[in-house]
């Protein structure tokens, strides 16, 4: 019993394992670096079709195509803003000056900040869930 996986591919997985193939072809030394084009495409791609299908489609290195696209995600966060989901500030089932939390976030890559509060009451917390959502410091 054979352990490969039968089955078909996408089209544009086939498109770019086509046009990978071509380019190899043309090139005199087998060790040139693919352009970054290509790697732009294939990140792309494992977005769409995951990681380990594409780089078995394309006939190119796992943790080559994850160095990539951990590259691309780390670019792509610094330069988006995520907006917070969620936050609910539950009035009455406090104590004026009895409340106790820790506020956890991440921006991108970084380590998560956490911030343990103690003693505040609800108006500052009020105030701080404005700070932080509108991204002033």
């Amino acid at each position: 019993m054979s352990t490969k996986q039968s089955g078909t591919i996408s089209i544009a997985l086939s498109q770019a394992r086509h046009q990978l193939d071509l380019w190899r072809s043309q090139q005199p030394n087998k060790r040139t670096r693919l352009p970054k084009e290509f790697w732009q495409q294939a990140v792309a791609l494992a977005k769409e079709h995951g990681l380990n299908k594409t780089s078995r489609a394309l006939n190119v290195k796992y943790y080559s195509l994850k160095k990539h696209l951990d590259q691309a995600d780390a670019a792509g966060s610094i330069s988006s803003k995520a907006e917070p989901h969620f936050i609910e500030l539950m009035p009455g089932t406090t104590t004026p000056g009895g409340v106790e939390c820790t506020i956890e976030w991440a921006e991108g890559h970084n380590a998560p900040v956490r911030m343990h509060i103690k003693g505040a009451g609800l108006s500052e917390l009020t105030a701080l869930a404005g700070v932080l959502r509108s991204g002033r410091t």
